[in-house]
């Protein structure tokens, strides 16, 4: 069985942040950082080489895939941010609060468990602090964290 190619690294988060290319990314990076720590309550770990995570879960899967991943997070990629809502995924009460949520937010796209936004001015922060924290409360209640 395959292993997760995506992994917590020892590179550290302030390092990555201040070498985005762009300086509006990086300021809205800076942003993000700090509504990420504030609502999880935790000190972020790079996962490969450009997501930022807070929170770690093991999870296993039905066909005995298994392995570990951030609980929430988000990369400052050049063309727009990929915010992960891991919440959402892993409950359908988590994934109809969402829907209700995106409705408010500002302009964004998606994926599964992906938000992408362009500018952190195209969306509105306290909405985007809910999901985060809608998500977060979700993968604690799913994936209860090992203390």
């Amino acid at each position: 069985m395959s292993e997760n190619k995506t992994k917590a690294t020892s590179q550290a988060v302030d390092e990555f942040i201040a070498a985005v290319e762009h300086d509006g990314k990086r300021g809205e990076a800076k942003q993000l950082d700090a509504l990420f720590r504030r609502v999880t309550g935790e000190e972020p770990v790079m996962w490969g080489p450009s997501m930022i995570g807070y929170g770690s879960y093991h999870y296993k899967y039905d066909s005995g895939r298994e392995g570990d991943f951030l609980r929430t997070g988000f990369s400052p990629r050049k063309a727009k941010h990929s915010v992960y809502l891991m919440g959402g995924y892993c409950e359908e009460v988590t994934s109809a609060k969402n829907e209700q949520l995106l409705k408010r937010l500002g302009k964004h796209s998606r994926g599964k468990s992906c938000l992408y936004i362009n500018k952190l001015a195209d969306v509105d922060m306290g909405v985007l602090e809910e999901l985060v924290k809608v998500n977060w409360d979700a993968m604690n209640r799913v994936y209860p964290p090992e203390n």
